[in-house]
């Protein structure tokens, strides 16, 4: 196998393996804990993925833009050194607040703030191995991630409390963080961190967190919103229900990942890519659809040995998250068609449509509860790819070149 085809299959199979760890995360926790234990757990990993998006936009998306060089090691090393420190500050004050609010869902918030320079450090090496060209070694910390975080959760008692549960997660991580830290050391031998360019102003990362900020963050914030305002459970239905959608996302971003490359070496010019991502949105789509129908099927029986006692309150938002997922391949299609064609439309649908549906999300929960929120996010994501495409077909025809006269 050509290095370059090894190195693509290594970065497909290192997203399967961090995002079958975040789904197995949740699938164990969630039978191991009662409905509203689930729920407490829920709300402190909402908080770890919206860090950890910031973490990746500011950090992650910058360095892979790295160029190959001299300075390459020195970067990763900055890069290790950013977010050791910058989790540890956000870390502590996870943990003050966490002693503030006491009870269930304080601990947890205290477990997670002690083990947070662990678990975003770990997932950090994986750019550092993607600006260096080395996704193999990726996957070796994160398969041995996987591995461990699952083994740690699966001795844990029936009805383990959410902060024992956040605390062994996040510990379960120093063994893939000792690997990964091992395979970078050849790479950044002699080489010197300097932190000072992640605090300037005009570092690349802070756009990319404005992108994932109103693109993702948003989102993620009004779950766990509705977890402080209203209630822990609706944040524990609907995260037991996009726990189960955790496929379709492996699918979602290796296409976001791996398609820009080859539409834009496509033939034919704008219509060949225009043609090539509507049959992937379709394709998409129908993968959405089929996998809602799959878990629509499931018996109560196969449901609760994957939710435990938050089947009951998921198995009801599965038609409304089944049409969001499905709709969020033509948006997923959509959006790659402007990135390959028109890279800064990209920004202005993401902002509009994504605060668009966090309002249908909190507009839905105060009317119907966790179901009007679920479709609340169907209704956003719909709008979004339909803006996407709309877009997409409202682009100006590229004038061609003149031609000089003989």
């Amino acid at each position: 196998m050509s290095r370059g085809k090894l190195a693509a299959v290594s970065s497909v199979l290192d997203q399967a393996a961090s995002s079958a760890t975040n789904i197995l995360v949740l699938v164990l926790a969630a039978r191991l804990s009662s409905a509203a234990g689930f729920a407490a757990f829920s709300m402190v990993y909402v908080t770890f993925t919206v860090l950890l998006g910031l973490s990746m936009a500011y950090v992650g998306q910058s360095l892979v833009l790295e160029k190959a060089g001299e300075r390459l090691g020195a970067a990763c090393r900055s890069a290790v050194g950013f977010t050791a420190a910058a989790s540890g500050a956000v870390g502590a004050v996870l943990a003050v607040l966490g002693l503030l609010l006491g009870g269930a869902g304080g601990t947890a918030f205290l477990a997670l703030g002690l083990v947070l320079p662990l678990v975003l450090v770990q997932d950090g090496l994986r750019y550092c191995f993607s600006a260096l060209r080395a996704p193999e070694r990726a996957l070796a910390a994160d398969a041995l991630r996987l591995v461990c975080v699952v083994a740690a959760l699966a001795v844990q008692p029936s009805g383990a409390s959410a902060g024992r549960l956040v605390l062994v997660w996040g510990l379960s991580a120093l063994p893939a963080l000792g690997l990964g830290l091992w395979l970078l050391r050849p790479y950044v031998r002699g080489a010197r961190a300097d932190l000072r360019p992640y605090l300037r102003r005009g570092h690349l990362g802070q756009r990319f967190v404005v992108e994932f900020a109103v693109g993702n963050g948003s989102s993620q914030l009004a779950v766990l919103g509705l977890g402080v305002f209203a209630t822990p459970l609706a944040v524990g239905a609907l995260r037991g229900a996009t726990t189960l959608f955790g496929p379709l996302n492996v699918l979602f971003n290796s296409a976001n990942s791996f398609a820009p490359p080859v539409l834009s070496r496509l033939g034919g010019g704008r219509r060949a890519v225009v043609r090539a991502t509507a049959s992937l949105g379709l394709l998409l789509a129908a993968v959405g659809a089929g996998w809602a129908t799959v878990l629509a099927l499931l018996p109560d029986r196969l449901g609760r040995e994957l939710l435990g006692d938050t089947w009951a309150s998921a198995a009801a938002l599965l038609p409304a998250t089944g049409a969001q997922y499905a709709v969020m391949g033509l948006g997923t299609a959509g959006l790659l068609t402007l990135r390959v064609l028109a890279p800064k439309a990209t920004l202005s649908v993401q902002v509009v449509f994504s605060l668009l549906s966090v309002a249908l999300l909190l507009g839905g929960y105060a009317v119907w509860g966790p179901l009007g929120a679920a479709w609340g996010l169907a209704a956003g994501s719909a709008l979004k790819a339909t803006a996407a495409w709309h877009r997409a077909a409202t682009l100006p025809t590229p004038t061609p070149p003149k031609v000089p006269a003989a």
